[in-house]
């Protein structure tokens, strides 16, 4: 006995049943009658039992025909719609996105683009999660995700980079009146540094300068957020520092809420990343969210110092 089920003896004899005949059922599948009958006859030797009765003029199905005709058939339909849908999907997008994108970028960059996209791609729908947290894409059953991060880990999952994203220290003018400008990292008081509950490994600022000279600051200060955004109001009311990306820091920089502090200074520069569970026969939505996301993001209109 056959240890798996025989799917081609199977489709063969669902389309003999339905067709009554090996040579129209060799027609319709585009085979020979040769290759139907030895099908056939496989499946017969794998059940051990006879499904058709053949004469040189008539062929009938057998009690045991009949009762399998009906399962076969099924399965011979489920299959052909099967590779109809997948057909479908692989040449013009449609069907559901899964999509991970952290919290502050989504909601003030890619859910304003994202009318444009349904525009051009009305049978594709997203369902768009929300949040800071890395998601595992396969555990978790997504099909895409936008990532910011200095440098992704090595993995199976297929990156692609959109945009270079920095990230700058900032406080307000109130509180730089209050307790002047820092020249160097070590005048950043700790104590008003702002966390940030996502930072990989540790909250801490890792800094250096053009000679490649690094200074950390440890931020101890009122707040720590797992969103960014949570730490906006803090710092415009002149009672902290932060550190922010500057897809969200570029609007408060250019009408001067914020201000730059030890600009001499910088953090990693990072980059936006679209990342999927593999780059091998993507279906054709994943292929049209990732190039209109590479046309719409690779150039941004955050970019700071405009």
């Amino acid at each position: 006995m056959s240890k798996r089920p025989d799917f081609e003896g199977l489709a063969m004899f669902a389309k003999v049943a339905e067709e009554r005949s090996f040579a129209a059922a060799a027609r319709a599948m585009d085979i020979s009658v040769a290759t139907v009958s030895r099908g056939v006859s496989r499946l017969e030797d794998s059940l051990g039992v006879r499904l058709l009765n053949r004469t040189s003029r008539q062929l009938s199905l057998t009690d045991a025909g009949r009762t399998l005709a009906e399962h076969a058939s099924q399965i011979y339909c489920e299959a052909e719609k099967a590779e109809n849908e997948a057909r479908d999907m692989a040449g013009a997008p449609r069907g559901l996105i899964r999509f991970a994108v952290p919290m502050s970028f989504g909601l003030h960059w890619l859910a304003p683009i994202l009318p444009d996209f349904f525009k051009a791609y009305p049978d594709v729908s997203i369902d768009l999660h929300l949040s800071d947290a890395v998601v595992d894409l396969v555990a978790e059953g997504f099909d895409a995700a936008l990532r910011i991060a200095v440098a992704l880990p090595d993995s199976s999952l297929a990156v692609r980079k959109l945009t270079p994203v920095s990230r700058f220290i900032v406080a307000s003018p109130e509180y730089i009146a209050r307790h002047g400008r820092p020249a160097h990292p070590k005048d950043l008081n700790e104590r008003h540094c702002l966390g940030y509950a996502y930072r990989p490994r540790q909250d801490v600022w890792r800094l250096f300068n053009a000679d490649e000279e690094e200074e950390t600051v440890t931020p101890r200060g009122y707040l720590k957020a797992t969103n960014v955004d949570a730490l906006i109001p803090m710092t415009l009311s002149g009672l902290s520092i932060a550190e922010l990306p500057e897809f969200v820091a570029a609007k408060y920089l250019a009408d001067g809420r914020l201000e730059r502090l030890v600009p001499d200074w910088s953090l990693k520069g990072g980059g936006l990343y679209f990342v999927t569970q593999s780059a091998r026969a993507r279906p054709a939505k994943i292929e049209a969210l990732a190039e209109f996301l590479t046309w719409r993001l690779s150039q941004p209109s955050w970019r700071w110092p405009r």
